[in-house]
C-alpha cells in the first residue's frame, strides 16, 4: 500500500489558528455580556457582532483571493500551481462563510422582518453566490489534466468574481429590506461608537485571523491531494506494465531492452 503523503504544520499557521480563537472568544465575551443592547433592536444586535465580519470575510477577502489567485494564474509569467491551489481554497472556504452569512442574516431578518427568507436583492445575489461556488467545486472534481483544470477553474472564478460588486452595491442599486452600511455610510459617518465598535472591529479581526488559518489548512489539503493523486498515476503504470510484462511472457523484475524484451 502506498503511504499517504503528509507534512507538518507550520508554527504560524498555528499561531494564527490560536489568535483567531482567542479573539473569537473574546469578541463573543464583549458582545454578550460587556456591550450594552441597542437603542432600538435591544438585544438583537448583538448578533451583528458576528454577521458583518462574517460577510465581510465571505465577499471581498475569499472573493479577492479567488480572483487574484485565478489571474495570476491565467497570467503567462506568473502562471503556477500555487495560486491555482490558492484560488480553490479560497473559494471552497469563502462558500463555507457564505452559507453562514447566509444562516446568521436569517437569524437575525427572522425577528426583525418577520420572515426567515425573502427575495430580497442582497439576500439573493449572496445565494446566487453561494451557488456559484458549489458550482467551482464541483467543475474542480471533474477528472482532467492538472494543467487544464486549472486553467478552466481560473477562468469559472473570475465569473464567480462578477457577483461580488453586485453583492456589495445590491443595497444601492435595487430598494432592498437589507440595510446599507453598518459601520460607515457613503459620506463616512461613523454609525457605532463606543464598546459596540471596538467589540465589531475585534470580531473583523477574529474572522479575519480564522479565515487566514483556515485558507492555509485547505492549501495544505490541496497540496496533499495533488501528491496522492500523482503517486496513484505512478502506482497504476507500474501496474499496467507488469501487466503487459505477463502477458508478452517477460518477467517484470528484470531490465528491459529497447526493443521491449528482455536482454
Amino acid at each position: 500500500m502506498t503511504p499517504v503523503p503528509s507534512a507538518p504544520r507550520p508554527r504560524w499557521l498555528s499561531a494564527i489558528g490560536l489568535a483567531g480563537l482567542l479573539t473569537m472568544a473574546v469578541t463573543v465575551w464583549l458582545g454578550l455580556w460587556i456591550t450594552p443592547p441597542d437603542v432600538v433592536q435591544g438585544n438583537l444586535a448583538r448578533l451583528l457582532y458576528i454577521h458583518p465580519p462574517i460577510a465581510t470575510v465571505a465577499l471581498y477577502w475569499a472573493g479577492g483571493v479567488a480572483a487574484a489567485g485565478s489571474l495570476l494564474y491565467l497570467w503567462p509569467r506568473t502562471r503556477s500551481f500555487f495560486w491555482d491551489r490558492l484560488a480553490a481554497s479560497a473559494v471552497e472556504v469563502g462558500a463555507v462563510f457564505s452559507a453562514l452569512t447566509l444562516v446568521t442574516g436569517s437569524l437575525w431578518g427572522r425577528p426583525v422582518w418577520g420572515v426567515w427568507w425573502t427575495w430580497d436583492a442582497r439576500l439573493t445575489s449572496t445565494a446566487l453566490l453561494l451557488l456559484l461556488e458549489l458550482g467551482y467545486m464541483a467543475l474542480r472534481r471533474v477528472p482532467a489534466d492538472a494543467a487544464i483544470r486549472a486553467r478552466r477553474c481560473a477562468v469559472a472564478a473570475l465569473l464567480v468574481a462578477i457577483d461580488v460588486p453586485i453583492v456589495h452595491f445590491s443595497v444601492d442599486w435595487w430598494q432592498t429590506l437589507h440595510q446599507g452600511g453598518t459601520i460607515l455610510d457613503p459620506g463616512f459617518h461613523l454609525h457605532v461608537h463606543g464598546s459596540m465598535l471596538w467589540t465589531l472591529l475585534l470580531g473583523f479581526i477574529a474572522f479575519t485571523l480564522i479565515f487566514v488559518w483556515l485558507l492555509g489548512v485547505r492549501y495544505r489539503v490541496e497540496v496533499l491531494q495533488d501528491q496522492v493523486g500523482d503517486q496513484e498515476l505512478e502506482v497504476s503504470l507500474a501496474e499496467r506494465w507488469r501487466e503487459g510484462d505477463e502477458l508478452t511472457g517477460v518477467g517484470g523484475s528484470g531490465p528491459r531492452s529497447s526493443d521491449g524484451g528482455a536482454p
